[in-house]
C-alpha cells in the first residue's frame, strides 16, 4: 500500500484530495494545524485504518515515521480574506513550511507535489495564460504576500528538483468551488451563495465586468491525482477554462438560488485580476484531463451543501 502525506488536509482542497486518495487504495497521513482548516472536513475520516491525523504546523520540522511514496504540499491559506489577515503566517508556508515538506520529500525519497495558483500570473497581460507565460504580480502590493508565496514556492520545488534530483509535481489551480468552502472566506462563489441564501445583496468589487473560470472541485482533484501519478516535473495549469464575468456570475447565482436579492457594487481592491482563465492545452496533452461537470451542475450541488450548513446553523 502506498502512503501519502497530504499537508493543509484539513482544508478544502486537501480533505477532497485526502478523500480520493483513500479511493484509490492510499494510506494518507493528513497534517494540518487548524489555522484555515477545519476538523468538520476531515471528521468523516477518523476511524478509518488507512487515515491518520497529526496536528503540526508545517513550518517547522516535520517528522513521520515509516515509508512514505507521496508529498503533497496544500498547505496554505488560499483565499483573500485568509492571506490578507495572515500575510506573515502566508509568506512563512510558502516558504518555510514548503522547505520542511521537500525536506521530508528527500529524506523520504518521495515524489513531492506543490499546490500552486493561478496568482502566479498576477494580473495578467496575456489572456488566456499558459504555463510559459512569467506573470504581472505586483511583490509589494496586499496580495503579494499569497503571489509571492506560492512562486518562491515554485522556484524552491524546482532547486530541489534539479540540485537533489527529487521527482517533483506543479499545480497550478485556478479558481475552483464545492462543498468544505467557508461562506465567509471572501471567496466569489461562497460569498455570493451566502448573500443570497441570507436576502442579502450580492457584493460586486468594481463593475462586474471583470472574469473568472469557475472548477468545480471534484474535476480539480482528478486532474491534481492524474498530474501526481504523471512524469510532469514543470508546472501545469488545472481549472476550467468556462470563462464568465463577475456580473453575469452573480446574476446566475441569483437565478439558480431562486433569491430576490440586490446588487451591490464597491471599489475594487488594489491588484484585484482583470481576467482569469487557464488554458489547459497541457493537462489536455499530457494528463488527458479536462473538467466535466458543468457551472450550473457544480453550483447546484454546492447549493445544497451551503443550505444544509446555513440550516444547520440555524436550528
Amino acid at each position: 500500500m502506498m502512503t501519502a502525506v497530504v499537508t493543509g488536509g484539513a482544508g478544502f482542497l486537501g480533505s477532497h484530495l485526502c478523500d480520493r486518495l483513500i479511493a484509490e487504495g492510499f494510506r494518507v497521513i493528513c497534517i494540518d494545524n487548524f489555522i484555515t482548516g477545519s476538523p468538520d472536513n476531515i471528521a468523516h475520516l477518523f476511524g478509518n485504518e488507512n487515515f491518520q491525523f497529526i496536528k503540526h504546523d508545517v513550518t517547522n520540522f516535520i517528522h513521520v515515521p515509516g515509508k512514505v511514496d507521496f508529498i503533497l504540499h496544500f498547505a496554505s491559506p488560499a483565499s483573500p480574506i485568509d492571506y490578507l489577515k495572515l500575510p506573515i503566517q502566508t509568506l512563512k508556508v510558502g516558504s518555510l513550511g514548503t522547505h520542511k515538506a521537500l525536506g521530508l520529500a528527500k529524506e523520504k525519497n518521495a515524489v513531492f507535489l506543490l499546490a500552486s495558483t493561478s496568482e502566479v500570473y498576477g494580473d495578467p497581460l496575456i489572456h488566456p495564460q499558459n504555463e510559459d507565460y512569467w506573470g504581472n504580480v505586483n511583490p509589494v502590493g496586499p496580495r503579494g504576500v499569497y503571489d509571492e508565496a506560492k512562486r518562491f514556492a515554485e522556484s524552491l520545488t524546482m532547486a530541489y528538483h534539479r540540485y537533489h534530483g527529487l521527482q517533483t509535481r506543479i499545480v497550478r489551480i485556478f479558481n475552483t468551488y464545492g462543498p468544505r468552502m467557508r461562506l465567509n472566506d471572501g471567496r466569489v462563489l461562497p460569498t455570493f451563495i451566502g448573500q443570497a441564501l441570507k436576502g442579502e445583496p450580492l457584493s460586486i468589487f468594481g463593475d462586474g465586468s471583470q472574469t473568472r473560470s469557475f472548477c468545480y472541485v471534484d474535476d480539480l482533484i482528478d486532474g491534481i491525482y492524474r498530474l501526481l501519478l504523471s512524469e510532469e516535473v514543470y508546472p501545469v495549469n488545472i481549472g476550467n477554462p468556462d470563462e464568465i464575468t463577475i456580473q453575469q456570475f452573480a446574476e446566475e447565482v441569483l437565478s439558480l438560488t431562486g433569491s430576490r436579492s440586490k446588487i451591490s457594487y464597491h471599489p475594487l481592491p488594489e491588484d484585484d485580476p482583470k481576467v482569469r482563465q487557464p488554458d489547459i492545452s497541457k493537462a489536455k496533452q499530457l494528463l488527458g484531463w479536462e473538467p466535466k461537470v458543468s457551472r450550473t451542475e457544480g453550483i447546484k450541488r454546492t447549493l445544497e451543501y451551503f443550505r444544509k450548513i446555513i440550516n444547520e446553523n440555524n436550528g
